[in-house]
């Protein structure tokens, strides 16, 4: 059974879900609403009809796509998130959350604050800007970065660590996986291994994976190990933790904000952008602008 969530505390918009829903999904069987915390969500429910996403080039899928963006364009002054569902993760079954690090869980980009600190802001974001344009790869684009951080101290981790921000709601989220279900929590990143060793002794992470800079006598050389966690790593890491803790294909949520995330977005049964950008829009169904990060406890459905 397909579903519709309207995520908005907005109860005065309610005859109009239902009206402009219509227009593109058609009648529902049934609505619904429920809440969790201080996220709230309008379910309708579509019945047998299969919107599903068998193949991102079906016309179904596109059409799918188009129906969402008309909806979504009707809503966002009013700052409503869409999301199309096929099914709701279920609380007695193991699941497993992926998620991107830098501005997804938390709202820095962390080589940006690297190169700050190291006075080369302006060349790594020359570099940022190349590879935005498809003139680099990410592999090429990092290992350029990288260089600019050459001289650092590995301390200078530990400082910015603690100067990083938390997205609305992350906090809540990854309490609430581990107390309300029976979640792994896992986090990608294709950013450096001592931020995430940091944040892995704050918050219960399940696995982590990111890159890792070399050091030599507590000072970053400017060049990173092999092994770059990279968008095809992203997608390979999520299959190898699905079958590491033996979790369902229908009970994996990926989330990102990134081209980076693309890959491993798509191999997940709920991949969700956070704050995405647009190029990573362009490939998915689902995405959350207006809502705190534990509005993803939703996905449950009531049944929590």
């Amino acid at each position: 059974m397909s579903i519709l969530l309207f995520l908005s505390q907005r109860e005065d918009l309610l005859e109009i879900f239902i009206q402009e829903s219509k227009v593109y999904f058609g009648e529902p069987l049934s609505i619904a609403s429920y809440r969790y915390a201080d996220s709230e969500a309008v379910c309708f429910y579509l019945g047998s009809k299969d919107f599903g996403c068998k193949s991102l080039d079906s016309e179904l899928y596109q059409q799918t796509k188009r129906e969402l963006a008309n909806l979504r364009l009707k809503f966002s002054s009013q700052r409503v998130d869409i999301l199309f569902l096929e099914h709701f993760l279920d609380s007695k079954k193991p699941s497993l959350f992926v998620f991107d690090m830098d501005s997804t869980l938390i709202r820095e980009e962390v080589i940006d604050e690297l190169a700050r600190r190291n006075g080369k802001y302006e060349e790594v974001a020359n570099v940022t800007k190349q590879a935005m344009e498809g003139g680099l790869s990410f592999n090429e684009a990092l290992q350029l970065r990288v260089r600019h951080l050459k001289g650092l101290p590995i301390q200078v981790f530990s400082d910015l660590y603690n100067n990083l921000n938390l997205n609305w709601g992350v906090a809540e989220l990854l309490n609430d996986l581990k107390a309300e279900s029976q979640a792994k929590i896992a986090v990608l990143s294709g950013g450096f291994t001592p931020i995430l060793e940091l944040f892995s002794k704050d918050h219960t992470i399940d696995y982590f994976e990111a890159n890792h800079l070399v050091v030599e006598n507590s000072i970053l050389t400017g060049e990173i190990h092999s092994g770059i966690v990279n968008k095809e790593r992203k997608k390979e890491a999520l299959l190898e933790l699905k079958d590491k803790f033996n979790i369902l294909s229908e009970q994996i949520v990926a989330v990102g904000d990134g081209a980076n995330d693309s890959e491993m977005l798509l191999s997940a049964k709920f991949g969700i952008g956070f704050h995405a950008k647009q190029g990573l829009k362009d490939k998915l169904l689902n995405w959350i602008d207006y809502q705190s990060m534990e509005a993803l406890m939703l996905l449950f459905g009531p049944s929590l």
